[in-house]
């Protein structure tokens, strides 16, 4: 349930996703999910929260240049197949890729009316708040998976233990 996913920026360009999806297929490594959103809003404070709590794997000066040109660019957060998330690291370190890792709790959820309810319900019991939440359903028959990034990832992970 607790996995690592990956952030990452790509120039915002046609093209720049192709480039990265080809990388990791030609690894053999499955994204299990993925999201994208203009990273111009989102890096004004990101790695300045995320150097609190998490080792970086940039210096500090790649971020503050990366805040100056961030219209330029697009944030990619991504979820490799389970067990391939070392593999994938190596990948993006190896093509000069700049990422960085969060861990955050991936959940199988029915494809019913509710379901996610319940689960965003459990998080505000147990006083966890939600900075983010990406999924997908890919039919009716078939469990949906969601990646939620909370605020206390260790208490989050006792709530669905």
């Amino acid at each position: 349930m607790i996995r690592t996913e990956i952030s990452l920026f790509l120039q915002n360009a046609p093209g720049e996703l192709g480039k990265l999806s080809a990388l990791f297929s030609e690894a053999g490594i499955n994204i299990d999910a993925i999201t994208i959103q203009d990273a111009s809003s989102y890096v004004q404070e990101l790695f300045k929260a995320r150097g609190k709590s998490l080792k970086r794997i940039a210096s500090a000066a790649s971020y503050n240049s990366m805040r100056k040109d961030s219209a330029e660019y697009a944030l990619i957060r991504l979820l490799p197949a389970d067990g391939k998330t070392n593999a994938a690291i190596d990948l993006l370190t190896r093509n000069d890729y700049l990422f960085d890792m969060l861990p955050v709790i991936a959940l199988e959820l029915d494809n019913r009316p509710g379901a996610l309810a319940e689960v965003t319900a459990k998080f505000g019991e147990a006083g966890v708040n939600i900075n983010y939440v990406y999924g997908s359903v890919s039919s009716p028959e078939e469990k949906c998976l969601f990646v939620f990034s909370p605020e206390d990832i260790d208490l989050a992970a006792k709530i669905f233990a």
